[in-house]
């Protein structure tokens, strides 16, 4: 696979992961995944990064993601660097989240950059470690208690 080619499945896994969750394809999230993942999302939770398998992970973005009435994750300005059979992508992010709450807005938007480290499997690239990491938010954010059951 040529430097190319694989920058473009690169970018085509990592968007995937924001697709699939979005689509609700759940059976196909699990695709992008190694077989162990690390998630950082402590810039938003605190906390800290987990370590979970795909399934795992399915289980959680279904549940919690699947809660909502929509959501719209956009990911662009992908930046790869490939090193043999790991990668890194760096991709600034918009997340759009939606769900009716009869005591405020309806929407929050969280944005910032997203870190995916890949390493190559089979011949396909696989997400490894995903560090989002939150630089604005607008809306309720109060959605997110809601969509888990604890508004």
């Amino acid at each position: 696979m040529s430097t190319t080619e694989d920058r473009l499945a690169i970018i085509e896994t990592c968007t995937r992961m924001a697709w699939h969750a979005d689509q609700r394809e759940w059976d196909r999230l699990g695709e992008v995944f190694a077989d162990s993942v690390t998630l950082d999302y402590t810039s938003l939770n605190g906390g800290e990064p987990a370590v979970l398998t795909p399934a795992q992970i399915v289980e959680a973005w279904s549940g919690l993601l699947g809660a909502f009435d929509a959501t719209q994750h956009l990911i662009t300005n992908h930046l790869v660097t490939v090193d043999g059979d790991t990668a890194v992508c760096t991709a600034s992010f918009q997340a759009t989240h939606r769900l009716t709450d009869p005591f405020g807005s309806s929407l929050w938007t969280l944005g910032g950059t997203y870190r995916f480290d890949l390493v190559r499997s089979d011949d396909a690239w696989k997400i490894g470690a995903v560090v989002m990491t939150a630089t604005w938010a607008d809306g309720n954010r109060n959605l997110m208690s809601l969509a888990v059951g604890n508004g």
